[in-house]
């Protein structure tokens, strides 16, 4: 696993972090997909042919504790269960008879087989077009509280590790994946998965496993609590909790954020499912390779989206600028959200009716996470002051995604945070 601040300081150096005329190119990927290996109700196959024919140029299949290296066939019957009524004959109407393997079990049950990472990789990539990852979720939890990390790029599968909190159970994984970098002289991306499901893993947490340098700040599952409830902040207010406390109180570095499907069902578009489509990310790279495609998402020179394309994503420690492709007559709104120096530090534990402390993260005063500006149209931009201890841009569309998980839902894209590398150790 790579020191993920050295590229971005070198970036800064030359001045630009993102999106400068240059040999680069855009590249949309899902970094955050299942499939019948876990608990998703189709084959790799069928994923990857949606997103090849939906352009995206890369994917990761991430299922959970496992990798497709071995021979696994499953009952047909567990498939429909999961509602997967019409997939072993969508799969033989696409891939054909001669590539769908069928048998019957001793005791009398139709079953596939499914096909290994390195089998079905062949079907896919194409140079400087399409590329699948290999990938894995490490599916953890301390106690009662899930600790979803996935690994891009693995090699070998890593088995959930034990720990005596959520931070370490998460600095457990991360020494696994960098013993196994290391092994193998292959880069590794690790990132943490929607952390407020099971609301397992706080603010606190994030900022206090510096070593982690990625989370995802949109995920497309309906159940990841993204916006949070009254006693739990939203996902994007813990990614600035912890982006200040990082660079106010420990020196480091700031998280970057993701965004991904997390899709498991492939058989319809109905908006209370994990299914295809709501999240990703646009990675600016020189090629469409594993390594290449890690040096980019490590300097930060990528932003997430959930529908919203940016034609322009200059962000440098002087300035932003933006500039935002329209569908049709939508209009966009961009929030600058970023804390300032002298910020009010003050913090209080969320308590239940009896006034205990719950697992939760602490409240914290609106200084963290404020909005710094707000541009209306389709070249926003701000220049920083000196005074942030770093900024990031939202931009909103007045037009819905096409598959929404909120009624109120509007297309988004999110930059990376700039501005803080000189407070940095």
């Amino acid at each position: 696993m790579r020191n993920a601040k050295l590229p971005t300081l070198l970036l800064v150096v030359a001045g630009l972090v993102s999106c400068a005329p240059s040999h680069k190119q855009w590249h949309r990927g899902n970094l955050h997909t299942h499939s019948l290996w876990s608990d998703g109700n189709d084959v790799p196959e069928m994923i990857c042919d949606w997103y090849m024919k939906n352009g995206y140029q890369f994917l990761a299949i991430s299922d959970h504790n496992i990798l497709s290296d071995h021979e696994k066939w499953m009952d047909v019957n567990v498939i429909i269960t999961r509602g997967g009524r019409t997939c072993i004959g969508r799969y033989k109407k696409r891939f054909g008879e001669d590539w769908v393997e069928m048998r019957t079990s001793e005791e009398g049950k139709p079953q596939v087989r499914l096909k290994r990472f390195a089998e079905y990789r062949k079907l896919f990539e194409k140079k400087g077009e399409f590329l699948l990852v290999q990938s894995e979720e490490v599916t953890a939890k301390f106690a009662t509280l899930p600790i979803h990390i996935n690994v891009t790029n693995i090699r070998k599968k890593i088995s959930p590790p034990k720990g005596k909190s959520v931070r370490d159970v998460m600095t457990k994984v991360l020494d696994l994946v960098e013993k196994q970098s290391k092994a193998t002289g292959e880069p590794m991306l690790v990132h943490l998965n929607h952390p407020n499901y099971g609301y397992g893993v706080t603010a606190e947490d994030l900022a206090g496993v510096i070593r982690e340098r990625f989370f995802e700040v949109w995920n497309g599952h309906p159940g990841v609590a993204h916006r949070g409830d009254a006693k739990h902040a939203s996902v994007e207010k813990l990614w600035d909790i912890a982006n200040t406390l990082r660079i106010a109180k420990l020196k480091s570095a700031p998280l970057f954020g993701l965004g991904t499907d997390d899709s498991h069902q492939y058989f319809n578009e109905n908006p209370r499912q994990s299914i295809t489509g709501r999240g990703w990310v646009m990675v600016h790279a020189a090629e469409l390779t594993p390594n290449r495609l890690i040096k980019a998402l490590e300097a930060g020179d990528f932003y997430a989206s959930s529908g919203v394309t940016l034609t322009k994503c200059v962000c440098t420690e002087k300035i932003i600028k933006l500039e935002i492709e329209p569908q049709g007559e939508e209009t966009f709104v961009t929030h600058f959200i970023g804390t300032l120096e002298g910020y009010d530090e003050a913090s209080k534990p969320v308590v239940d009716k009896n006034g205990k402390e719950i697992h939760a993260t602490q409240r914290y005063s609106d200084d963290v996470g404020m909005i710094l500006a707000t541009v209306v149209g389709r070249n926003p931009s701000y220049v920083l002051s000196g005074k942030e201890l770093y900024v990031r841009a939202v931009v909103t569309s007045s037009a819905k995604p096409d598959r929404p998980i909120f009624g109120d839902q509007g297309k988004k894209a999110w930059t990376q945070p700039v501005g803080w590398q000189a407070r940095v150790e």
